[in-house]
């Protein structure tokens, strides 16, 4: 309930728990820095340079404060009107559900001049005796009548701070739940841009090589937009901010012990980092008191209705110069080309679970409505000549999508699918199948003509169509929507797919259930294939997300294998150099022989139609890789790295990665 799963997610949601205290100690102004170690045996630290949680003796409990916050629910500094204004707590449960899923879990605090140390095991207080290092099966004596803060030694004068270290209890979490290291340095930075100013460290000591990177980032969230931009900007980053009040009944916790309802007048800060850009792709990060809000909440809500309420007022009000007629500017129009990240400080949030994906204190909609109309209202008044420029492209732009909308519905509704039958529009050198059953029908993208005649012969023409297209297509990633549209190769794919392009394209209208690209197995073909996915990644995603595109797998080698006396040879297709060398060598130590020289296919027209159909067309025998893409922002920064038109962070890409690559690998 708390974690959401007991595999890696929960694993991860463990460690931002803890992460997260260190981190509200820095927003409240307490140490600039955060260390997360991840151990060789399974364990992770974390090391910050707060107040240090406090040691002494919490009255009502009777038990110190490091004992209240491990192993008491609803107890923590973050929780009625405890120690900070505004953090990413919810129940106050955070670190006591961490302590209570770890078989081990130290915690040793910096503070007056003094280094306090407790351990538990599995939740429960005591002393662990190690021989040497830490183990979390070393013997464990729970404490009887009292617990003991310990003293471990002294801190350095001035030097305070909490260092939490524990091993997640097996019992609990899967074999193959482990910490995703790509993950936390997504995390670490996307904090390290939510504060300005805090450093958060990661070090990776699980490999044979430790690995270490850092991450400070001073301009805050208009940094973070910045970085997460792609496209060519129409406006400047715009920076929102403002507050706003509203009233709250909440359960306060009394000195009886008892909970009690009380209404408190609650602050709401709102920091809203904007720009808009050619794409059409909308990126929006939203966050509660630094807590990332995946699935949005009450203050995403506010901003994505007042946006679109401001930007249709300002539309109104130019309707002559933009020529707008009657139609009306939608949500999508609006936040086409758009990246934002959304901040919001609220002092206790309530969210949808533990696990913090969505906001739900209803009054914070409000307040967010209320600032963004305020401040946005005021850029589009503004009388500065950049202000008055930007505010007109972005209008042009919105209007402009709504356009391409209703044109698009327009086109949709008058044009009625074309099936097989019906291809006088599609490309002439297109070889269509014959079925109608999109779930059945397989469109192969095939490099050159040669590649062509052959597969002409293998596919099975009932559900697979060819497309054949010449040399490497455009690099979209660089190119203009409009040079897209005018290149051959470009426009007959997407023609042919027959679902249109971009903002406008519809899945439901594809004519195949499966594209799958079909190059030869040699670095061209790989740069075809990675154009090809530039092409589909850019306008044609939902396929992507669908996972309908494919890549085919030819083999690379055809070995044939003597067989004694009559019976007939054997044919073996072997598709790495790896798997190569392995089948010699199984052939070796059974004394069998084989043909010399083995063939190695550089190209798919190097084979016979039987040979092409049994390795990569025929669907009983055939190996398909599918392209999936379950981070597109980091898909969409790797297409930006391999195809964009910044030079030099390919190069330094190229020369960092060099040293992975064997030069025998390489066709020369």
């Amino acid at each position: 309930m708390y974690i959401g799963s007991n595999g890696s997610p929960g694993l991860m949601h463990c460690l931002w728990e803890i992460i997260d205290n260190s981190v509200d100690e820095a927003v409240g102004g307490n140490g600039t820095r955060i260390d997360v170690i991840l151990h060789a045996d399974g364990s992770v630290e974390v090391h910050d340079r707060g107040r240090g949680i406090p040691v002494d003796i919490e009255p009502r409990t009777g038990l110190t404060g490091v004992e209240v916050v491990y192993t008491k629910l609803h107890a923590g500094g973050k929780f009625g009107g405890g120690s900070y204004a505004a953090s990413g707590g919810l129940h106050g449960v955070g670190a006591s559900v961490v302590n209570a899923l770890s078989e081990r879990l130290d915690v040793e605090v910096d503070r007056g001049g003094k280094t306090y140390a407790m351990s538990f095991h599995r939740g429960e207080p005591g002393n662990f005796k190690d021989s040497g290092e830490k183990r979390p099966d070393a013997p464990f004596a729970p404490f009887e009548k009292s617990s003991e803060l310990r003293i471990a030694g002294k801190a350095p004068r001035g030097v305070t701070g909490t260092r939490v270290r524990y091993w997640a209890d097996r019992q609990i979490f899967t074999k193959d739940a482990a910490f995703q290291l790509a993950e936390l340095e997504n995390r670490a930075r996307q904090t390290a841009f939510l504060v300005p100013g805090l450093e958060i460290v990661v070090r990776d000591d699980r490999g044979e090589k430790s690995a270490e990177v850092s991450y400070r980032y001073d301009g805050g969230i208009a940094e973070f937009v910045d970085y997460l931009a792609v496209d060519a900007p129409i406006t400047d980053t715009w920076r929102i901010q403002g507050t706003g009040t509203f009233k709250e009944t909440v359960p306060v916790l009394q000195a009886n012990g008892h909970m009690t309802s009380q209404e408190v007048e609650r602050e709401c800060r709102v920091d809203i980092a904007m720009r808009w850009g050619t794409g059409y792709e909308t990126v929006t990060r939203s966050f509660v008191n630094i807590i990332a809000t995946p699935k949005g909440g009450t203050h995403q809500q506010g901003f994505e209705q007042e946006l679109l309420k401001v930007l249709r007022s300002q539309v109104e009000q130019n309707a002559r110069r933009l020529k707008v007629g009657n139609d009306k500017v939608e949500k999508d129009d609006v936040l086409a080309g758009l990246t934002a990240v959304l901040t919001v400080e609220v002092p206790e949030p309530q969210f949808e679970g533990q696990t913090k994906e969505v906001l739900g204190t209803p009054a914070v909609r409000q307040v967010v409505a209320q600032v963004l109309r305020k401040e946005l209202g005021a850029r589009f008044t503004s009388t500065k000549r950049d202000d008055k420029n930007q505010a007109s492209q972005l209008l042009d732009k919105v209007v402009s999508e709504m356009k391409a909308r209703i044109s698009a519905r327009a086109h949709k509704e008058t044009q009625r699918r074309k099936n097989a039958l019906e291809s006088s529009s599609l490309p002439i050198k297109l070889v269509d199948c014959r079925s109608n059953d999109v779930s059945r029908s397989e469109l192969f993208i095939v490099e050159g003509d040669s590649a062509l005649g052959t597969a002409r012969r293998a596919r099975d023409s009932e559900i697979q169509a060819l497309l054949p297209i010449r040399g490497k297509i455009l690099n979209v990633q660089r190119a203009s929507i409009g040079d897209m549209l005018s290149n051959a190769e470009c426009a007959a794919i997407i023609q042919t797919i027959g679902a249109g392009s971009g903002r406008t394209f519809d899945i439901d209208a594809a004519r195949y259930g499966k594209i799958i690209l079909m190059s030869d197995a040699d670095v061209d073909g790989a740069h075809i294939r990675t154009l090809l996915l530039t092409l589909f990644f850019r306008y044609m995603r939902p396929l992507i997300e669908e996972g309908r595109v494919f890549a085919a797998v030819p083999p690379l080698h055809r070995v044939i294998v003597m067989n004694p006396g009559s019976k007939p040879n054997e044919t073996i297709y072997t598709y790495t150099e790896q798997e190569l060398h392995a089948l010699l060598a199984k052939l070796r130590k059974t004394n069998k022989r084989w043909h010399e020289p083995i063939q190695r296919y550089k190209g798919l027209g190097e084979m016979d139609a039987d040979q092409l159909a049994n390795t990569t067309m025929d669907r009983g025998g055939r190996l398909l890789r599918r392209v999936r893409m379950e981070d597109a922002e980091a898909a969409g920064r790797v297409f930006e790295l391999l195809m964009g038109n910044e030079v030099a962070p390919r190069r330094e890409f190229i020369i960092d990665s060099s040293d992975q690559l064997s030069r025998e690998s390489i066709d020369a």
